[in-house]
């Protein structure tokens, strides 16, 4: 009986030691907290939504038809109260997906969530009156706000913030578009910048939670769409390549108008507070003519996605929503990017259908194919991520009909686009600051450190001679998992680590010589390489750690660098640049 009772003792006290484990595993927390921020990221939206109609109520409440030139001034009005926003309640830092991505890249993911939340609500009043954006930016935001006030209120350090701001993003934008895949991928390929596991898993739990909980508060409507298809595959595939190859030219078009009028408000000499007004003023007059252009715009997409807009008006579009879009940013007021270039994405294929249907009608569709995939084709040009553009695309409209004509745009718009402009609409601003950010990290920072500057001589070795029984004991004495192996001559051999002992040993092989297990095709790094090339050598083959070898000799070793080091060194510069960069724009603005 007393053994009995010992032995349930033992298996209750071991098995409430291994749930102890689990629970304290990275990937558990991670996951319970990416529920957390999804599920509070889906209310924040749902609640956006309906601030978004109250706001657009205020501003609209009479009829527009009656209220004649009084339209015009409703922007501006919209305008300045984003001004008095950001110059008396955000003051310094103002956020967009710009500065999520710098954030991310450059910060570590940390955040001011009240100078984010405040975008949110000048990005509502800049929608509600009228401003030509969209509010994907409004709810990425949101999300990283949830994500990074998380962060703060347990007091969550490292990496573990930048995922969850990332989840926050997914969120935002899947809640917001009901649109799970394309928040989860949009945020790997413009705010991450990687694709991991420690990642990805979270991203993609917040953005299921977060679609869910904002599906059960408010319904979510797509875009109506008439189903469309391949007419004649052969010539309408050569169309389509022009339709790319036309988009890749409007996208740059619209980022350079863009950060052009941006430049103009800079070395405006007004108040701030007055400069959003201006900017609304200019979109009040052009919608005063061209009421399509006001707001998100979504009723205008579906119709030229239906067929129900003449080709004049949406060449007519094209242009005034890129001015509009540019004067309602360019000034100072707030909101997104990806929605305006859908719409001029809507408008260009829309007008090039009619008159490629109207020179071929028996071997086209019609036009409103290709609005829809002059839609993505835009995006994919101005954001760089053709996948997101794809997957926001097909979930917006719920048609996979033509999934083979906005593959072939997309790509062909971003080959085009990038030839011409090296920076995204959301990298660009980066960029004039002195930031140069791919796959989520500073390229110059990353191609000027060499290896040299971020390894570690000292050298833990193995002998291969040795037995896994002394391996495992040196890696549970050192905290390593994984060595460089030596042979007799002190030459490197071949590298070992935890895996391969899962992997190649069971319980009863202790006695197995390293030199059985471990592996002999090494990949290596020289002390002359950038920590770009090195990075992306660790990445292509899921590695976290190289031997640092002799050019002369590559059994020669000559240290070790990991991720950790890469990452420590990559830190601590960017830290140094940031605040260089800090102290020179303090120091100009004084003079």
């Amino acid at each position: 009986m007393d053994i009995k009772r010992a032995f349930k003792r033992s298996t209750f006290k071991r098995f409430r030691q291994n749930l102890y484990q689990w629970l304290q595993t990275e990937s558990l927390i991670s996951n319970s907290l990416a529920v957390i921020v999804g599920v509070f990221t889906g209310l924040v939206i749902a609640f956006y939504g309906t601030l978004l109609e109250l706001s657009h109520q205020l501003f609209f409440a009479t009829n527009t038809e009656g209220t004649g030139y009084i339209l015009i001034l409703v922007p501006a009005l919209g305008g300045l109260i984003v001004g008095l926003i950001v110059h008396f309640l955000i003051r310094t830092r103002r956020y967009d997906i710009e500065e999520v991505i710098e954030a991310t890249a450059l910060k570590g993911g940390k955040m001011s969530p009240r100078s984010a939340f405040l975008e949110v609500l000048a990005s509502a009043v800049s929608i509600g009156s009228g401003g030509s954006v969209g509010k994907e930016a409004p709810v990425v935001l949101a999300g990283s706000g949830v994500g990074s006030s998380l962060a703060q209120l347990l007091r969550i350090h490292g990496n573990r913030v930048k995922i969850l701001v990332g989840c926050g993003a997914s969120g935002g934008i899947a809640a917001a578009y009901n649109a799970p895949l394309a928040g989860v991928v949009f945020v790997v390929e413009v705010i991450l910048g990687e694709l991991e596991a420690r990642t990805f898993i979270p991203i993609v739990i917040s953005a299921v939670f977060a679609t869910l909980v904002a599906s059960v508060v408010f319904d979510v409507k797509t875009i109506e769409v008439a189903s469309y298809s391949f007419v004649n595959p052969v010539y309408e595939s050569i169309l389509y390549l022009g339709l790319g190859i036309l988009a890749g030219v409007v996208s740059v078009l619209l980022m350079r108008t863009l950060f052009g009028v941006h430049g103009f408000f800079d070395s405006l000499n007004v108040h701030p507070v007055i400069k959003p007004a201006i900017g609304g003023l200019f979109v009040g007059i052009a919608g005063f003519f061209y009421p399509q252009i006001f707001g998100v715009g979504y009723d205008v997409i579906s119709a030229a996605l239906n067929n129900q807009l003449v080709m004049e008006l949406m060449l007519i579009l094209i242009f005034l929503k890129i001015i509009a879009f540019s004067f309602t940013m360019g000034s100072g007021g707030s909101g997104g990017s990806i929605v305006p270039a859908l719409f001029v994405g809507a408008m260009l294929g829309g007008a090039y259908g009619s008159v490629v249907h109207g020179m071929f009608p028996g071997m086209t569709a019609e036009s409103g194919a290709y609005a829809l995939v002059g839609m993505g084709a835009v995006f994919a040009g101005t954001s760089r991520a053709p996948l997101a553009s794809i997957l926001i695309l097909f979930e917006l409209t719920q048609d996979y009909s033509m999934i083979l004509p906005v593959m072939l745009a997309c790509v062909v718009s971003n080959l085009v686009s990038s030839s011409l402009n090296s920076e995204s609409i959301f990298t660009e601003g980066l960029h004039r600051r002195g930031f140069t950010i791919r796959k989520g990290r500073e390229i110059d920072i990353m191609e000027s450190l060499l290896v040299r500057d971020a390894m570690k001589h000292n050298v833990q070795t193995v002998s291969e001679n040795k037995n896994v029984g002394a391996l495992i004991a040196l890696m549970q004495s050192s905290r390593h998992a994984g060595f460089p192996v030596l042979d007799p001559n002190g030459k490197l051999c071949g590298i070992v680590t935890l895996k391969d002992v899962r992997d190649k040993v069971v319980h009863d092989e202790l006695d197995k010589t390293i030199n059985e297990i471990c592996s002999k095709e090494v990949e290596i790094a020289y002390p002359d390489e950038n920590l770009n090339t090195v990075l992306k050598r660790l990445a292509a083959k899921d590695i976290g750690r190289l031997p640092v070898v002799s050019r002369s000799d590559r059994t020669k070793l000559l240290g070790i660098i990991t991720r950790s080091d890469i990452v420590k060194l990559y830190d601590k510069k960017i830290l140094d640049k940031v605040q260089r960069l800090q102290k020179e724009s303090t120091y100009s603005e004084s003079e």
